[in-house]
């Protein structure tokens, strides 16, 4: 039997006050406003908290509010602050559960919250209880920089109605630490006695229907409920029908859809236009910033940034710059978008500045018991592309063993743990092998040649066709033994590329084991090698 599903409402109350705050960190603790405009005549549509003591109320102009309050700061409204937020509290929602919506806008008197639904079907195993996992969203939404209450319970209805209680029992509340208890999650057994207590407000009926039920003296959700269900219809409207059938959980929800795309945007509309790369780059920073936040809570990294300016004169400018390697470092954010913009300025100040991303999961490697440490993959994906940048790609890599006969032939592959590298083509790996590198194998050691490179020039003196006697700066006497001649030969159909060689092994008077080499083509000896 599947278990029963749950769901979880973050409710952000207040959002375009709380979007400016998390867009301007500055206004904190601060007298402010959000209005349709700033000049004096324009319509104040959100209060902050400082504003509120201050006198100022919503509905009033600018130029009111700031006769109550001479400290006031007026923000514009700003539809891309707005959306950029909203995107931020289901992102909040997902670091968490897998599935997640945001709730469509609400008419008044909560169009000014933001909620978004979550899937907490089985959460209370993952995090000990279900207020458990609702003070977690609690506190990922806070890590945002959004304020939340969140309320768990069978269906979206509950779930927001409890919400939206807390809501209005933190904003009530004359103490700060009244505003502790943000999360509840109502069992299954209670929900119907706690939606019966639920103000009858808290299911937005129209402002018709809530007129009616004013002079009613219908007041709590449970008045609604007593109400004999066709009187109720033939009186009230389908309307209040449908809101006591929400009630009652007799609505039909359909489940809460998992995410489409991990793509990501956070945009401001700038207060004048820019015209210098240096403001521009401050603007950036923040939305920089954000967006890293919002990657970092969902455990997403990008290689991938989408620079969307919009100009005067209805122009628009977009850039798509790409990275080296998946990253959440904003330092590398900047430099890479600052030497974007300076290698090709916007043809025109700039309005307003979006930046997006497609988020994507971070590279992870399993640790390996029989080997130390290695470097965090995103570190080494970063450096071995700085160090491509420095040296040319084909000059960075793996050696690996060349397929030619030519001894001293060598070629380079792309660079990867060797673990790593059996993990990614799907076999084990060798644990056998890792222990004889490390010296635990119980088999006897082999002797191994040391190769120069670059050969070392020597002169040979030569009996019989083979060396009897050896100069070189790496070893000088008579040879004891040798054995050889070992020829290799290849490239004959190029002037440039052909090779013939001949290597012995010889034993020298001083008691190095050494490898010699002579050079036909060039007719020289050398010591390639020296064995340890």
């Amino acid at each position: 039997m599947s278990a029963q599903r749950r769901v979880a409402c973050l409710l952000a109350p207040d959002f375009l006050v709380q979007a400016e705050r998390r867009a301007h960190p500055e206004l904190a603790g601060r007298p402010f406003v959000v209005a349709t405009g700033d000049d004096g005549r324009a319509e104040i549509v959100a209060v902050s908290e400082a504003a509120t003591r201050a006198g100022v109320r919503a509905a009033q102009t600018v130029a009111r509010a700031r006769a109550a309050c001479a400290g006031l700061v007026v923000r514009p409204a700003s539809a891309a602050l707005e959306q950029s937020a909203r995107q931020s509290l289901l992102d909040a929602a997902l670091a968490l559960a897998p599935r997640a919506e945001l709730a469509p806008r609400e008419a008044p008197p909560f169009a000014a919250e933001a909620a978004v639904f979550v899937d907490a079907t089985g959460t209370a195993t993952l995090y000990a209880s279900e207020n458990g996992f609702a003070s977690a969203l609690v506190a990922r939404a806070g890590a945002l920089g959004l304020a939340g209450f969140v309320g768990v319970a069978s269906s979206r209805f509950a779930a927001r109605g409890v919400a939206r209680r807390l809501a209005a029992a933190a904003r009530g509340a004359a103490h700060a630490e009244a505003r502790a208890s943000g999360f509840l999650a109502l069992r299954p057994d209670e929900e119907a006695r706690a939606i019966a207590a639920l103000p009858v407000d808290l299911l937005a009926p129209s402002d018709a229907l809530a007129q009616r039920l004013t002079r009613l003296g219908i007041r709590r959700v449970g008045d609604l409920l007593r109400l004999p269900r066709r009187a109720l219809a033939q009186r009230l409207g389908p309307e209040a029908r449908a809101l006591a059938a929400r009630a009652r959980g007799e609505h039909d929800e359909p489940p809460l859809p998992a995410p489409r795309d991990a793509r990501l945007e956070e945009a401001c509309d700038l207060e004048a236009p820019i015209d210098r790369l240096e403001p521009l780059r401050f603007a950036l920073r923040g939305l920089a910033a954000r967006l890293a936040e919002r990657l970092a809570v969902r455990g997403l990294a990008t290689r991938r940034l989408e620079l969307a300016l919009a100009l005067e004169g209805r122009a628009r400018d977009a850039r798509r710059i790409g990275l080296a390697a998946p990253t959440l470092d904003v330092r590398v954010w900047m430099r890479v978008l600052a030497g974007e913009l300076e290698a090709s300025p916007p043809r025109a100040p700039v309005l307003a500045v979006a930046l997006a991303t497609e988020g994507e999961a971070v590279r992870r490697d399993q640790l390996d018991l029989f080997r130390p440490r290695g470097p965090d993959p995103s570190a080494l994906d970063a450096t071995l592309a700085e160090l491509e940048a420095l040296c040319g790609r084909e000059r960075v890599g793996a050696p690996r063993v060349a397929d030619v006969h030519r001894p001293d032939a060598w070629a380079l592959a792309p660079f990867a743990p060797r673990a790593a590298e059996a993990r990614a083509a799907g076999g084990p790996v060798d644990t056998a092998r890792i222990g004889d590198e490390r010296g635990t194998d119980a088999r006897p050691p082999l002797a191994a040649v040391r190769a120069l490179r670059p050969p070392v020039p020597a002169r040979v003196r030569v009996d019989a066709g083979a060396p009897v006697a050896v100069a070189s700066a790496v070893t000088s006497g008579e040879v004891v033994h040798a054995s050889g001649p070992w020829r290799s030969t290849g490239g004959w159909w190029s002037e440039g590329e052909r090779y013939a060689l001949d290597h012995y092994d010889v034993q020298v008077s001083d008691g190095v084991v050494a490898r010699l080499c002579f050079d036909w083509t060039a007719r020289r000896w050398s010591v390639d090698g020296v064995y340890d």
